[in-house]
């Protein structure tokens, strides 16, 4: 079974780079990636990760990946803590490649390339 996707990483640090990114898609790399247990909130063809006790740990918000998810109708403006990781869904809700179209507006909200 392939677990390697295309992700796009937004870190909450801002002095971070978001970066687009081929990841191993398991449980222990999401993990790591959002520095402890994960919760994933899905929207049309794409989901995110972020830690799921990123309130209770006083995570810092992640402004930009807030920023993203309002612009694609989906409002996490308190709950997006800590570093943030974007994939794709297949059509049985699977992991597949982050769409295009989030990458692309990545880019136009952040004023950055992140092709990979």
């Amino acid at each position: 079974m392939n677990t390697l996707f295309t992700a796009l990483v937004i870190p909450a640090r801002t002095a971070e780079p978001v970066r687009v990114e081929p990841i191993e898609a398991t449980l222990k790399n999401l993990r790591e990636l959002v520095e402890g247990d994960i919760e994933s909130i899905t929207r049309g063809d794409w989901h995110v990760y972020l830690n799921a006790e990123g309130m209770i740990r006083n995570l810092p918000l992640n402004l930009r990946a807030a920023q993203l998810t309002y612009d694609r109708g989906l409002d996490l403006a308190g709950a997006a803590r800590g570093c943030a990781v974007f994939l794709g869904n297949d059509e049985y809700r699977g992991e597949t490649d982050v769409p295009e179209h989030l990458v692309r507006r990545a880019e136009e909200l952040f004023g950055m390339p992140l092709a990979a």
